[in-house]
């Protein structure tokens, strides 16, 4: 486990934050658990919809931008301002039961100045449930 506190790297609170602890970050990528609990949108009676996989990879590729920020510039200020598109989203599974614990794995595609590309992995009991590759941008203020 890293020893960097999710809500530096994060703005997300309460319902919204998915993310129990960030297993890795490094360079390339990040690594983070979450556990799939009845607090999360999207719940369809005892399991969830998978869409909420592109929230978890959104989350896992704001913590390797975050600690990114971090390592350059001793503190983030990318958490706030951003906007997040989805280039793909496959999915695997129709439901997701709750309780499951969820790893996601994020690597850097592509990077430049305040634009990634990020292509994310979400694997459950071990099997890929979804693939998404989102687009994010840090607004610029003038």
């Amino acid at each position: 486990m890293v020893s960097v506190d999710i809500e530096e790297l994060l703005p997300h609170r309460n319902g919204m934050k998915l993310i129990d602890s960030i297993i890795e970050v490094n360079k390339e990528g990040a690594v983070s658990e979450s556990t799939v609990t009845e607090k999360w949108p999207l719940i369809e009676g005892d399991s969830i919809n998978p869409i909420v996989l592109i929230e978890l990879v959104a989350q896992t590729a704001g913590i390797y931008i975050g600690w990114e920020e971090l390592k350059k510039k001793g503190k983030n200020t990318e958490g706030k301002g951003w906007l997040a598109g989805v280039k793909e989203a496959l999915f695997y599974r129709k439901t997701i039961p709750l309780g499951s614990q969820a790893i996601t794995d994020v690597k850097k595609v592509f990077d430049f100045e305040n634009y990634h590309e990020i292509l994310g992995l979400v694997r459950v009991g071990g099997d890929l449930v979804g693939k998404v590759s989102v687009q994010i941008v840090k607004s610029v203020s003038g």
